[in-house]
């Protein structure tokens, strides 16, 4: 650790909240066109990088590792779609190797997972996050923007499986009047299996979704639904920060999750990074802006460690808890973009 950093300790925000998780887009770019993500001709034109202007692995790596130094233990590398970057089981090698990271994880639509599963996994990578909103194979296609099939992320889902992955969490964002008739489905389908369905509810980020609060279905709503088909009891969080609510069945034939920052918002325990393909730190899922680290990468990891204790120490972000008073023009930076 750089004499610069040791003389502060593990950064806090101005909240008190620590560093522990990071989140890297090693891609902006997507095969879906999710509408609440990333809708077909509603991405706003600069936000598409050319390869040139994307973080190379070097730069990621020295990344990690200045982030490990200011207590950052948990990874997750996202997109866009993750699973476009060339040569990503080689990043993961190299990230696995990084001393502190002892979670590294991966959120995917599933769409490329066949062929990748077992590279990924033998590379080091933990986890898979796999997001899965319809079992319906009309419904998911159209929640894709007409681009998905869902035949294609079930044998992701059987590949990962004969990879090794076991406790696989399958996301579904849930849309009042949209598909929340599939969630029964998904929590059928995955009931007495190792795999974790969890709900979020549909957020405000980015500006491009068209979102309005009618069309949230709140986690409560949700959860009384399925707990009178199937009894749930609440579950401890496995760790401080974790975002989604968990529930057993009574029965004991698995768990489900809920993800709440709408109704519930949970910013005064959050301690997630995120890192843009293009290099820029946003220390909200809701920011306006980034911070750009690209040059201060380049001069070395104790350099970076040290800038990025001092922004983290002015991060004063709550967003959702400050949802009801925001500024209804405040434009924020695009899901697909810092990787939700």
């Amino acid at each position: 650790m750089s004499a610069a950093v040791a003389s502060v300790g593990l950064p806090r925000d101005r909240h008190g909240r620590p560093l522990h998780d990071l989140r890297i887009s090693v891609i902006e770019t997507c095969n879906y066109r999710c509408p609440y993500c990333m809708p077909e001709g509603l991405t706003p034109e600069e936000t598409a990088l050319g390869r040139a202007r994307r973080l190379d692995f070097d730069e990621i790596e020295t990344a990690v590792r200045a982030f490990a130094r200011l207590g950052v233990s948990k990874l997750r590398l996202t997109g866009g779609e993750p699973l476009l970057r060339k040569g990503l089981p080689d990043l993961i090698a190299r990230l696995a190797r990084v001393p502190g990271i002892d979670d590294l994880a991966l959120t995917t639509n599933g769409s490329l997972l066949a062929g990748q599963a077992r590279a990924l996994r033998e590379a080091g990578l933990h986890r898979i996050t796999l997001s899965l909103d319809a079992l319906d194979p009309a419904v998911f296609k159209a929640m894709s923007g007409g681009r998905g099939d869902l035949a294609d992320v079930l044998a992701g889902l059987d590949a990962a499986e004969a990879a090794g992955f076991r406790s696989i969490k399958i996301n579904c964002v849930v849309q009042r009047g949209v598909n929340e008739d599939q969630a029964l489905a998904l929590v059928e389908h995955f009931r007495g299996t190792p795999h974790v369905p969890r709900f979020i509810e549909y957020m405000d980020v980015g500006t491009c979704n068209g979102w309005r609060r009618e069309n949230v279905l709140p986690s409560a709503e949700l959860r009384d639904l399925i707990a009178a088909r199937w009894p749930l009891r609440a579950l401890t969080p496995t760790y401080r920060g974790e975002v989604a609510s968990r529930y057993g069945y009574e029965d004991g034939a698995g768990e489900i999750g809920f993800v709440s920052s709408v109704s519930e918002p949970f910013c005064g325990d959050c301690h997630r990074a995120r890192l843009s393909a293009d290099g820029q730190l946003f220390t909200c899922l809701f920011a306006t802006r980034g911070q750009p680290l690209r040059a201060r990468i380049a001069e070395g990891e104790d350099a970076l460690a040290a800038h990025l204790a001092t922004l983290w120490q002015a991060r004063g972000d709550r967003y959702s808890e400050e949802r009801a008073s925001a500024s209804p023009a405040r434009r924020k930076i695009e899901m697909f973009y810092i990787g939700g």
